[in-house]
C-alpha cells in the first residue's frame, strides 16, 4: 500500500461537497481533516486509504479533472454542460436535483412561440446558446451575467433568462415564471480519462461501492 499512488478528488464547495462526503462516509471513506471547520488547509489527506481531497469553485472542478490535477470530481451537471471539458461522466449521484430552464415574464411566452429574435441573459451562455441555436433553431442575443440573473428581464436588459430552478420561489417573488424546461440536473461524478486507465481497478471499485450504496438508499425510501 505504501507505494500506491494517491487518488485525488476535487469537490465543488458547499452543499455538493457536504453531501458527497456524507455519501463517502457511508462506504467507509472518511477524511477527518475536512471536518475541522477552522482549518486553513487547501488539501486534505487520508494517508491510510491513500486519498487526497480539495475543494474548489464548481466551474473549476472539470478543469482540474481534465488536466489530471484531480482524478475524480463531483460537480453539478450544469457545470459539466457549460464547461464542456474532456472528462468521463461516470455516475449520477442523485442529489442536488434541480432544472435548467428558460424563465421570464408571462408575456415572453409569445416571443418564444414565434421564434422572434430575443435577448437572453444567463450565467450559462454555452447552455443557452446550445438550446436556442441547436434545439429550438431560434436566433438570440446572449448576454453573460455572473449573478442575480433574475434582474435581466426586470430592468429590461433581456427578454428572458436561462438559469437553474430549484423551487421557483425567487422567480415568483420577482414576477417571473418557468417558460420552458431545458433539462433536469443533479450532482455527477466525473473522471479524468487517463486516470480511468491507469487507476482502473480502484476507480471501478469505488464506483461499484457508491452505486450499491445509492441502490440500497433508493430501496429504503
Amino acid at each position: 500500500m505504501s507505494n500506491e499512488k494517491y487518488l485525488t478528488f476535487a469537490l465543488g464547495k458547499g452543499r455538493l461537497a457536504n453531501k458527497t462526503l456524507e455519501l463517502f462516509e457511508k462506504i467507509g471513506i472518511t477524511c477527518e481533516e475536512m471536518k475541522d471547520k477552522d482549518s486553513r488547509k487547501l488539501i486534505f489527506v487520508n494517508e491510510e486509504l491513500k486519498l487526497k481531497f480539495f475543494l474548489s469553485k464548481g466551474p473549476d472542478v472539470p478543469t482540474y479533472v481534465e488536466y489530471g490535477a484531480a482524478d475524480i470530481g463531483v460537480v453539478g451537471e450544469d457545470t459539466i454542460l457549460e464547461e464542456n471539458r474532456n472528462v468521463y461522466e461516470v455516475l449520477d449521484l442523485g442529489f442536488g436535483k434541480c432544472r435548467m430552464c428558460v424563465c421570464g415574464p408571462k408575456e415572453a411566452e409569445e416571443l418564444l412561440k414565434h421564434h422572434e429574435r430575443i435577448r437572453v441573459a444567463s450565467k450559462y451562455p454555452n447552455i443557452a446558446k446550445d438550446y436556442f441555436y441547436n434545439q429550438k433553431f431560434q436566433t438570440v442575443d446572449i448576454i453573460k451575467l455572473n449573478g442575480s440573473v433574475e434582474l435581466g428581464p426586470i430592468v429590461e436588459l433581456s427578454d428572458v433568462i436561462v438559469d437553474i430552478v430549484e423551487t421557483g420561489s425567487t422567480l415568483k417573488e420577482n414576477g417571473l415564471m418557468v417558460l420552458e424546461e431545458i433539462c433536469p440536473l443533479s450532482a455527477r461524478m466525473i473522471v479524468n480519462p487517463v486516470s480511468m486507465q491507469m487507476q482502473s481497478a480502484r476507480i471501478k471499485d469505488l464506483l461499484h461501492r457508491i452505486r450499491k450504496q445509492l441502490e440500497e438508499e433508493k430501496q429504503t425510501k
